[in-house]
């Protein structure tokens, strides 16, 4: 099983939905590097970048990429990000990175969100492989952890980090999640949280799963 072939793959792919001078967002992670990468050799086709972190912005920066602020930006016509887990409706858990919010933003900006995937990122039931990341404000931290006690979860503080808000996150595990709407939801209503690392309110709309030989397509 070539992974990083595959991420290679569902990056080329992506190129070809991306509009001609257009500004376009990207996420965060070791496939949207490997389309960093693939768009280096490609900037004729773009006026230029929103990044939704500080990690991508370095590699936009190193590979001479113009980049703009998302504060400097109305609308996006495209954003490409990965995902830690994403189901067949699209509703995925991102945040493994701590970029969850950056990219929260970026999703909720575009006018098309492709999500870049190989195909183990693929489950039938989101939460079960992965934690669910939620970003807050640290005076939140008892609170926060209380609430999600309260839901049936188990809450990790991840140590020694800070997200690029200068914000912890916390991990949460054994929620079992068949509404990720509702839950979504639920967890942002918690006084203290920036957000959650589900993205099923504003999910993908277009799906570039590569497996070994090819790329599958899903539209929502």
């Amino acid at each position: 099983m070539n992974i990083k072939k595959m991420k290679k793959m569902s990056s080329i792919a992506a190129l070809k939905y991306i509009t001609y001078d257009s500004v376009i967002g990207i996420g965060t992670g070791s496939t949207v590097l490997t389309f960093i990468k693939e768009l280096k050799k490609n900037t004729h086709i773009i006026r230029g970048v929103v990044s939704s972190s500080n990690i991508s912005s370095f590699y936009l920066k190193k590979y001479n990429i113009k980049t703009f602020n998302a504060r400097d930006i109305d609308r996006l016509e495209v954003y490409i990000d990965g995902a830690d887990e994403i189901n067949s409706e699209m509703h995925m858990i991102k945040g493994g990175g701590g970029a969850l919010t950056g990219e929260k933003i970026l999703a909720g900006m575009s006018k098309t969100f492709i999500c870049i995937a190989d195909f183990t990122k693929k489950v039938k039931l989101l939460g079960i492989s992965k934690p669910i990341p939620i970003e807050i404000i640290s005076i939140a931290y008892s609170f926060v952890k209380k609430k999600i006690i309260e839901l049936g979860g188990y809450p990790v503080l991840r140590k020694n980090f800070l997200t690029d808000y200068n914000n912890i996150i916390i991990d949460v595990y054994n929620i079992i999640i068949n509404d990720p709407i509702k839950l979504e939801r639920k967890i942002n209503s918690i006084p203290g949280v920036v957000t959650v690392g589900i993205f099923s309110v504003r999910k993908a709309d277009i799906a570039l799963i590569a497996n070994e030989h090819s790329i599958e397509i899903i539209k929502s």
